[in-house]
């Protein structure tokens, strides 16, 4: 999914399940409005928590793309079907200008 598109979901309020597979303190130092935190380490927990199918659209971020690639592949094995990554990932989010939320 194009950060354009995505951007766009959550400014209309049709947002897909938005999972941050990044470390606690890069998610803290910003992230997408709406994302959910969930490292690898708590990945199906969040994504339990998060979704009520394994169906939904889960669009999965990390800072330049192997983590959410990894991310992907543990959530296919499980039986999600609906998964994209955000094109160019949280870097790309960041240096084009797009919204962070930052933790206090």
């Amino acid at each position: 999914m194009t950060a354009e598109e995505l951007e766009k979901r959550i400014k209309a309020r049709q947002a897909p399940i938005i999972l941050d597979v990044r470390s606690g303190a890069e998610f803290a130092s910003g992230h997408i409005s709406r994302a959910i935190h969930a490292p690898l380490t708590n990945l199906l927990t969040a994504t339990r928590a998060a979704s009520t199918s394994k169906m939904d659209l889960l669009v999965l971020i990390c800072e330049h793309g192997p983590r959410a690639q990894l991310a992907k592949m543990l959530l296919n094995w499980r039986g999600y079907k609906n998964i994209e990554l955000l094109s160019g990932h949280m870097s790309h989010w960041r240096h084009s200008g797009r919204p962070v939320k930052k933790e206090s």
